[in-house]
């Protein structure tokens, strides 16, 4: 499994990756919508975790940007900011079901990041 985690806050995302590795994960991570573009023009990732907040762009807008660079690229969303409802208006209107409130539990990303890739 590769994946790429797309977050502002640089000593999250490389902490996280580090975490994921410890667990047999390969993560690369990046800290702006145009490095992820770039990532996944690149390589195939099997998911990407993005944040909803991501400076000069949205995380919903990044997904549909990244999916016609990858169509088979899956997402997780990472938000701090409102309520779990907010998300879900809004992520409704992207398609996407999975979503993680941070901080960010481990064990639950990857149980997320296992499910998703069933699917």
């Amino acid at each position: 499994m590769l994946i790429l985690l797309v977050d502002d806050e640089a000593e999250l995302v490389s902490t996280l990756a580090e975490r994921l590795a410890f667990r047999g994960i390969e993560a690369h991570w990046v800290t702006s919508a145009e490095e992820a573009l770039q990532q996944v023009s690149k390589r195939h990732f099997d998911v990407a975790v993005l944040d909803v907040k991501i400076p000069r762009i949205s995380g919903l807008t990044l997904k549909k940007l990244l999916e016609e660079k990858d169509p088979r690229l899956k997402f997780i969303f990472l938000t701090g900011h409102g309520s779990e409802e907010d998300f879900m208006i809004g992520s409704a209107e992207a398609g996407e079901a999975y979503y993680l409130i941070k901080p960010v539990n481990l064990d639950l990303l990857i149980e997320k990041l296992q499910e998703i890739i069933k699917t």
